[in-house]
């Protein structure tokens, strides 16, 4: 069973970017999908971007597709969302998530696996 760690989160203004970490342990790192998920105050969590075990491949929500690049280091286990342009809306609890079914890709129930997240808080 992989354990996943987040990191990077903090308090920036707007325009401002940041990078998260999520460092996976535990498992074959590169037998797993990888996502990023995203839970502001009073709203459900959302899917922000996720990529595949090779890293061949990568998938955005509409909201942060150009701003939000995702990407994995399978010699390091670990994967990355750099998020540039920030804006007030992107302050959530940032979630690492992990999955190796081959099905779906962007849905809570597609992973059995999550990081206890991180804060990310962009002031305006």
């Amino acid at each position: 069973q992989v354990q996943l760690v987040e990191s990077g989160g903090g308090l920036v203004q707007a325009g401002d970017s940041l990078r998260l970490s999520c460092a996976a342990s535990g498992g074959t790192f590169s037998n797993y999908d990888m996502g990023w998920f995203r839970q502001a105050p009073g709203k459900e969590r959302e899917f922000v971007a996720a990529i595949s075990r090779n890293g061949g491949t990568t998938y955005y929500s509409d909201s942060v597709k150009g701003r939000f690049p995702i990407s994995r280091d399978n010699a390091k286990n670990m994967v990355y969302l750099q998020m540039n342009t920030l804006k007030p809306e992107d302050t959530a609890v940032y979630y690492c998530a992990s999955k190796t079914s081959s099905m779906g890709i962007a849905s809570l129930r597609d992973y059995p696996y999550w990081g206890q997240g991180t804060q990310v808080t962009v002031s305006s």
